[in-house]
């Protein structure tokens, strides 16, 4: 076991290797570096930064203007076929919202400073209009199948490049690698956060082989398997149940340390703004550190840019394909301004790097760097074993229900490579078989770090892709958006974008 643990390890580093050239070159070479300013930029922080300025200046700042309207979307709208928007926006928060909330924001600031926290903002700001261009870009060319609606990077990759069979394989082929590079991770991280639930309440450190960890791989490996072949409504079933629960526990809990600890308040605002140019020598001292940090974290929460949240976009039933645009734009706001800003609040507000345990912390993995920092602001209370709980509880809930979305829309594109039920078994039985794998590793005692660096690999690969894509289907986006905001009353149809559009002419003549 230790030697098949030990190859992954060694294919991990030299995949990260590849994920480190995609992420900082050119940055990488000295004569880029030395530019004054520019030379901070790497070209994927310039291409997800720079198409996120470029979709929020051409649409007029469309997700500042349609706020309001989102929110109304999400509390007017029902469904007729697939899901409304508001098991939408749950479910693609669903795979939002997940461990990366964590450990990426606790990874990001103890790498780059509290200052990373600043780029997360501002990543998160102009990826809305990232969001709202590739989900109206999902919700314009849907399909309908049975009584759901399908779609996504792979069928508008498909109809943007001229109906190339090619290009709709090549792309369902790469999310469903991208799923399998993120599997690991969430396996490992749901099956440890029962176990150390389970130690918290016992007092008692539970051994990884035991018979708790046997008993809850399987469950997961069962119930993952029941909801996710259900398809996307029942899946959406599960994520409008656990979805808010997960975030209400997460939101009130950090609520809580955050009022308990107001008078950190003002120095929270302080270091984030002014280590956000400038982090402090612990951090390494470096702007870029801290630029780099924010933006890859910030891209690895909301997803915005990499076309992996278009899936559940596109499964909404709309009233106009603008409509889902505004809601995802909302996902992305709850995402990084929210959540990833609450744990931004825990692990700079516990400052952890200014105590005595400074170097022990950095040490630390990530989730429990980030538990330290929770204790830290819950000196010597009894207060501080059930933030402990709480938090855990919605790290296993977040890992949980990234998984299920992944399956769920990992069969969608397998769907598009063949509906032969041989083929679809072999995917279904690949992804179990992967999960799994990372559960072993949990349950072998190892601590697989490099599984997280696959997750980094994979949002760079799948955004590079899918990014000009969106630039070549944004003249459609913005058709869209002018009938949208129009609001003359006549049903969106193929005349507006000036392209076949079968399923929204079929809406119109209902």
């Amino acid at each position: 076991m230790q030697a098949l643990f030990d190859a992954v390890n060694a294919v991990c580093d030299k995949i990260q290797v590849v994920s480190d050239l995609f992420w900082d070159f050119p940055t990488n070479f000295d004569w880029y570096a030395n530019i004054p300013i520019l030379g901070n930029f790497s070209l994927a922080i310039i291409l997800l930064i720079g198409s996120g300025i470029f979709f929020t200046c051409q649409l007029r700042f469309i997700q500042v203007r349609k706020f309001r309207y989102g929110i109304r979307v999400l509390k007017e709208q029902k469904a007729k076929t697939g899901i409304s928007p508001w098991a939408s926006f749950l479910l693609s928060t669903a795979m939002r919202v997940g461990p990366g909330n964590i450990l990426g924001v606790t990874g990001a600031i103890s790498v780059g400073g509290p200052g990373a926290l600043f780029w997360m903002w501002v990543s998160a700001f102009f990826g809305m209009a990232t969001a709202y261009t590739e989900s109206t870009l999902s919700q314009i060319f849907k399909e309908k199948k049975g009584d759901e609606y399908i779609g996504g990077l792979p069928f508008y990759g498909r109809r943007l490049l001229k109906g190339a069979v090619w290009a709709g394989v090549a792309l369902s082929v790469l999310y469903i690698v991208y799923a399998l590079l993120c599997f690991p991770a969430q396996g490992f991280n749901t099956i440890s956060a029962v176990g150390s639930i389970a130690s918290i309440l016992t007092g008692t450190e539970i051994a990884t082989n035991s018979a708790l960890y046997w008993i809850s791989f399987a469950a997961l490996i069962v119930v993952t398997a029941v909801v996710s072949f259900g398809g996307v409504r029942k899946v959406a079933k599960v994520t409008d149940v656990l979805v808010p629960i997960m975030a209400v526990i997460y939101v009130l809990t950090v609520l809580v340390l955050i009022v308990v600890n107001f008078v950190r308040i003002p120095w929270f605002f302080s270091a984030v703004f002014t280590q956000a140019f400038q982090p402090a020598a612990v951090f390494g001292g470096a702007f870029g550190v801290a630029l780099a940090q924010g933006v890859k974290r910030g891209l690895m929460s909301n997803e915005a840019g990499q076309g992996t949240i278009t899936m559940p976009a596109a499964a909404s039933d709309a009233k106009h394909p603008c409509d889902q645009g505004c809601v995802q734009a909302l996902g992305v706001f709850l995402d990084t301004i929210v959540i990833c800003t609450l744990t931004g609040f825990v692990v700079i507000m516990g400052r952890v790097w200014l105590t005595n345990g400074a170097d022990a912390w950095f040490e630390m993995d990530k989730l429990p760097r980030f538990l330290a920092s929770c204790a830290e602001l819950t000196p010597g209370t009894a207060f501080n074993s059930a933030v402990t709980l709480l938090v855990t509880l919605c790290f296993g809930l977040f890992a949980f229900t990234c998984l299920m979305g992944f399956m769920s829309f990992t069969e969608i594109c397998a769907n598009r490579i063949s509906q032969k039920k041989a083929f679809i078994n072999v995917i279904r039985v690949l992804c179990l078989v992967v999960i799994s794998f990372g559960v072993v590793t949990d349950i072998a005692g190892m601590d697989l770090a490099s599984l997280w660096n696959l997750s980094d690999f994979a949002n760079i690969l799948i955004a590079l892709c899918n990014l000009p894509l969106l630039y070549l289907g944004f003249h459609y986006v913005k058709r869209a958006t002018r009938h949208f905001e129009s609001n003359d009353g006549t049903p969106f149809t193929s005349s507006v974008i000036g392209m076949d559009v079968p399923v929204w002419d079929e809406k119109a003549r209902e």
